[in-house]
């Protein structure tokens, strides 16, 4: 474990991800080429070249379990994919299992019930990193091909910034039909406008808990693009939601995801920025993936 940055100085750095119980800062840049600093071990047992990202590192997670949650299947809130053009798959030794992407063992459920190839950005709208992942997400979703399913799992392992709420949030705009829609007003509301920021108003540290941006905030937000505040509200706090956050974070466990962003394929396989070597390179390698997986290699 490393030692806890004080947060002024971690905001200073290049954040590739945002770490469990970690104090990500408040802004994020594009991760450099992979480096030879050791990563804390995911649970699919990654190398040491995976390079680590600045925030501090999170604890070391549950190994991967063959039992999932069993709970009902939220049904997905990305927009439809594009038919981008079919990439044939050819293993010309790019992309390295257990280098550049890690595979899930066994495999896991699907964050959605699709029949199609999914692709899953797990992530969190408090997570700066994540932030600064969505041109890169935006252009992912634009180039993958017919028969690709995107789909989205946030997070709550990172209280003190607030990403329980915003995981809750989620998924009632999910079940009341606005999350996709949303989707970017969210990112804005917490970077831009810090409408729903968890930093303090000098920007030099996180706000105490008890002042975090509530369930009652985001409503407020999500009311701009037609849902109904009191019932928002109501529908974030009912089982149904529970059930939902109860089997996320089993999904996040059972894949073996450390920070965010993360990206899974198909329930079989996980990769970050650092691990394909940059924003850029994500791209190459989940379309890799994804014809990979279409492949049936």
């Amino acid at each position: 474990m490393r030692k806890r940055l004080p947060f002024l100085f971690v905001s200073m750095l290049a954040i590739a991800a945002c770490s469990q119980g970690s104090d990500n800062g408040t802004a994020a840049q594009q991760p450099a080429a992979p480096a030879s600093t050791a990563a804390p071990a995911p649970a699919a047992s990654a190398p040491a070249q995976q390079p680590a990202p600045a925030a501090t590192a999170a604890p070391a997670a549950a190994s991967t379990a063959g039992d999932s949650a069993k709970a009902e299947t939220p049904a997905p809130a990305a927009a439809p994919v594009p038919a981008g053009a079919a990439q044939a798959f050819v293993d010309d030794g790019k992309w390295v299992e257990g280098k550049n992407y890690f595979r899930i063992e066994p495999a896991q459920p699907k964050v959605s019930n699709t029949d199609k190839i999914e692709v899953t950005e797990v992530f969190s709208y408090g997570c700066p990193a994540c932030n600064q992942f969505r041109p890169t997400m935006e252009k992912l979703v634009q180039e993958l091909p017919a028969g690709t399913q995107v789909s989205y799992l946030p997070v709550s392992f990172n209280p003190a910034e607030n990403f329980p709420m915003f995981q809750r949030a989620y998924y009632a705009a999910e079940a009341l039909g606005v999350a996709a829609k949303a989707h970017e007003a969210i990112f804005k509301a917490v970077w831009d406008t810090r409408e729903l920021t968890s930093s303090n108003a000098a920007g030099t540290g996180l706000r105490p808990s008890s002042d975090l941006p509530t369930i009652d905030d985001a409503a407020k937000v999500y009311a701009k693009f037609g849902a109904d505040p009191k019932e928002f509200v109501a529908v974030a706090n009912s089982f149904s939601i529970n059930t939902k956050i109860k089997r996320a974070d089993e999904l996040v466990r059972t894949y073996g995801v450390e920070s965010t962003p993360t990206m899974v394929i198909d329930g079989k396989y996980r990769f970050t920025a650092q691990s394909a070597g940059g924003y850029d390179q994500s791209i190459d390698l989940a379309k890799w993936l994804v014809a990979k997986e279409a492949a049936g290699k």
